[in-house]
């Protein structure tokens, strides 16, 4: 047997082996030797193969011979048709997620609940792009019972191909939103980009679609789903009469969320009322009861169920010998979750000259950035906070024709001055919301001030 059969025949007989960076390497595993920003990935060989690496793959010649690493002409494509190979063969459920926004956080809760009573795979992070998707599909386990897949895009097409690839036959769609703008101009756009994963010709294996069905663009989604055949769609919204959210209110210290599941009622204790949190316990419940699963398992895990990283995750630390909480809101946004992560912070029930906010930069919104920066300035002031900090050029531009706010809008072009401000100016108990686009000044910022001393 040649190596790069013994190479195709370890990755689909194997589980969780493919890794992109040799930082990750661990004895047994498979690193991609891929092409970088700044480097070639064999620049990295030598040290994955030090590290324990079983086989490296490149689509580059420039190494030293070694039967452990297989050359290949295109990577990808030999990629995706290994990723055929081993889908083909799993004979377990599975789910495909896509939205604009929320789709780690739905992953990672479902996944969080699955995983109590059942063997499941699960995309890791944010791998929602092509290269994501196949690292996912390589590295699932063929003796699950479920297989959890993100699917992203950022421009037309991908959802096409990706859902091809995964084909789920349990499809979850978040929510429309103003993301990527930049290529897709508008939300009408996204939303039909968004309902190719449960088009039959991309996706024949599709069978439930799961909707939050909250604008006019989500109802674009009912409308194409409509038109397909052997599609049942499973609605978690107050239109739906299976699946919503009867009534919400206050419980001693906490609040009482009523949800009515299939007629039946249950009640869930929270300490603060997120609503995408609870729209994604409403998918996870409607699943279960949609495939017979045991809806008490969910019920009785929720109460452990705590935020992602970055998505919300609340970090208690001290900050020049004050303890201040911080809500980490800082791997993206778009000006939908923005003003709902305000909205959260406006509902802890703490007074208001203790809450503090930090804005970053959103990314990809083509050519109205600088309109959208600004209106969500507007929403912002309706309501005032301790401090609304600042950073990023649309930001800047925004507070400059902004007259007589009722917020101080602080703007600070360098994270270090955001730093020295809070350290002179917060006190004991306050709350800091930091919220922005990845890769931006203020998500570095989150993650140096997070390194603070832990309480």
């Amino acid at each position: 047997m040649s190596e790069l059969n013994k190479l195709e025949k370890y990755i689909i007989s194997k589980k969780d082996k493919i890794q992109i960076s040799s930082k990750d390497i661990k004895g047994g595993d498979i690193f991609l030797a891929l092409k970088g920003k700044r480097f070639h990935g064999n620049k990295f060989i030598s040290e994955a193969i030090n590290k324990g690496a079983r086989f490296c793959i490149t689509d580059k010649k420039n190494f030293k011979k070694n039967k452990k690493i297989i050359y290949v002409d295109n990577i990808y494509k030999y990629l995706s048709e290994i990723a055929r190979i081993k889908r083909d063969l799993y004979k377990g459920k599975v789910i495909g997620i896509t939205g604009s926004a929320g789709k780690t956080t739905l992953k990672e809760t479902l996944a969080f609940f699955l995983k109590k009573d059942h063997t499941i795979s699960y995309s890791k992070k944010s791998y929602n792009n092509q290269l994501g998707v196949l690292i996912s599909l390589l590295n699932l386990n063929l003796k699950s019972n479920f297989a959890i897949f993100e699917i992203g895009t950022n421009n037309f097409g991908e959802i096409k191909f990706l859902s091809n690839l995964v084909r789920p036959s349990e499809v979850f769609i978040t929510n429309i939103q103003s993301t990527h703008l930049e290529n897709f101009k508008n939300k009408n756009n996204i939303a039909r980009e968004k309902a190719d994963i449960f088009i039959s010709k991309h996706n024949n294996n599709r069978q439930n679609l799961y909707l939050n069905v909250s604008s006019k663009y989500e109802n674009i989604l009912i409308t194409k789903a409509k038109k397909e055949k052997n599609l049942k769609i499973i609605r978690i919204d107050n239109s739906s009469k299976k699946y919503f959210i009867k009534n919400i209110s206050p419980f001693k210290k906490f609040y009482k969320v009523t949800l009515l599941i299939n007629k039946k009622q249950i009640n869930i204790i929270t300490d603060t009322v997120v609503m995408h949190r609870l729209n994604n316990l409403l998918f996870c419940l409607a699943f279960y009861n949609e495939n017979s699963l045991n809806i008490k398992s969910v019920v009785n895990q929720f109460r452990f169920l705590k935020p992602v990283e970055g998505r919300g995750l609340v970090h208690k630390i001290s900050l020049n010998k004050k303890k201040i909480n911080i809500i980490d809101e800082s791997y993206n946004a778009n000006p939908d979750t923005m003003m709902q992560s305000i909205q959260n912070l406006k509902n802890i029930k703490i007074k208001n000259n203790k809450k503090i906010i930090i804005l970053g930069t959103m990314n990809e919104l083509g050519n109205n950035s600088y309109k959208i920066h600004y209106k969500l300035l507007k929403q912002l002031d309706d309501t005032i906070f301790k401090f609304v900090i600042l950073c990023g050029k649309f930001f800047e531009l925004s507070i400059k024709k902004f007259f007589n706010p009722n917020n101080e809008f602080i703007y600070f072009k360098n994270t270090n001055k955001i730093m020295q401000f809070l350290e002179e100016k917060v006190h004991n108990n306050d709350i800091i919301l930091i919220k922005c686009s990845n890769s931006t000044k203020i998500n570095k910022f989150a993650k140096t001030l997070l390194k603070q001393v832990s309480i």
